[in-house]
Parts: structure tokens; sequence; C-alpha cells
């Protein structure tokens, strides 16, 4: 069984850049499913979302997806129908074979009450939700998908040891900046692997030159661009 953790960010574009990160949610939702792969969301703050995916050959499937997803077409908000062009980016993380224990001095834990519904009207009477910042390196995650302060605690911290992991590869392989800003790229929209065109239903993959109708990436068809 494999695990692979997807995060998703908005990059520029505004408040549509924030509502394609949710589309891009959708996206790896449907790709997951057809591939047999668990999903789930266990991070989910304005602009940005951490997907978890088990399964065989998850890491394979999601390993295309790092770098930066530009879109372009008339956001909801857009009352003048006129084109937007905005960018998420993607980085996607797997944890190392053998986890390893994080020295806990090294650690800040908070934990918080996640508000479940429209107005916060929802909130968990328990603080459940885990917020982990490894001091060392500034890297922080959340985690809040589970009822349970134990199984957060569990999940943030497997995240959070897969994105040290990342960085420790960067650094050692020297093909990075060190940071996940290379994985990624800049966010800006020249800097992109793949485009979505709303307005024609064309998906490109700028690195195989394949196009696809965007519909049937929606339905999680990536594997067309690949």
């Amino acid at each position: 069984m494999e695990t692979v953790y997807v995060e998703i960010r908005a990059a520029e574009g505004g408040d549509d850049a924030k509502l394609l990160v949710r589309e891009m949610v959708g996206v790896y939702a449907a790709f997951a499913k057809k591939n047999g792969l668990d999903g789930d969301i266990i991070d989910d703050r304005p602009g940005q979302m951490v997907l978890e995916f088990s399964g065989t050959g998850a890491t394979a499937l999601f390993s295309r997806e790092s770098g930066g997803h530009r879109w372009q077409r008339i956001p909801p908000t857009e009352k003048r129908g006129r084109v937007h062009t905005s960018t998420v980016t993607v980085a996607v993380m797997s944890p190392p074979p053998e986890l390893p224990t994080l020295n806990p001095a090294d650690l800040h834990e908070e934990l918080y009450r996640k508000a479940a519904g429209n107005g916060g009207q929802n909130n968990n009477k328990v603080a459940t939700a885990c917020r982990l910042t490894h001091i060392p390196s500034g890297l922080r995650v959340e985690c809040c998908s589970e009822r349970s302060q134990k199984t957060n605690r569990e999940r943030a911290m497997n995240l959070l040891i897969s994105k040290l992991h990342t960085l420790h590869q960067d650094k050692v392989n020297n093909e990075r900046a060190g940071d996940r800003k290379a994985q990624v790229g800049s966010g800006m929209r020249g800097d992109k692997i793949r485009t979505y065109r709303v307005q024609d239903d064309r998906a490109t993959d700028h690195r195989t030159n394949k196009k696809t109708s965007l519909e049937k990436i929606m339905r999680g068809g990536l594997e067309a661009l690949f």
C-alpha cells in the first residue's frame, strides 16, 4: 500500500485561483477513484488544500502532477464576461519508506477547533484539529479531517515528515532550490506544465504536447495527457 500527498495552492489570479484549488481537488478525486485509490482531504485552508491518496501505484499515478497548472476561463464572479487567466501550483510528496522520529524540541504543536458548517455554527466542542510547525525549517502542516485528536496528530506528523523528506531529497540531488517552490514553479502565468481552456473545452500538457477534452479531465481522465 502506497501513500502520496498532493498539495494544491492558489498562485496568480486572486479569488479565482482559490476557487480553482477546489476544481483541482475534484479532478484528482475523480482520477483517484477511477484508479482504485482511497482519498481524503487532510488540510483545508483558503487557497490551499492537501489531499492524501493511498493504494497500489499511488506514487506513479500522481508523479506527473507537480508544477504550475494554468486555467483560462470566465470566473463565476466575473460580471462582464471576460476570460481570466489564473494558476494553481501542485506539489506531490511521498513519505520515506521508514518514518523517522522527529525531535520533540523541534516541533510546535497547536490544537484547535475546526468549523464544520457555514458561519462556523457547527464548531467541534473539543479542539481536535492539529497544526504542527517544524521550527528549524519553518514548515507548517495542519490536519482537521478526523474527529479524533490522536488521528489528526498522527496524520499531520506523517505529512510533515513527508515534506521534510522531499526537502532533504531536493538538497541531496541538488536539482532544485531546496524548497517546494522549485518543484511547483513560481506560479507565474508563464511557468506551467498544463493549460486548461474552459471556453474551448481543451486541456493541453506542455511536456507531452498532448491535448484532450477538459470535460474528460474533469471526470478523472488525466491519463489522456500522459
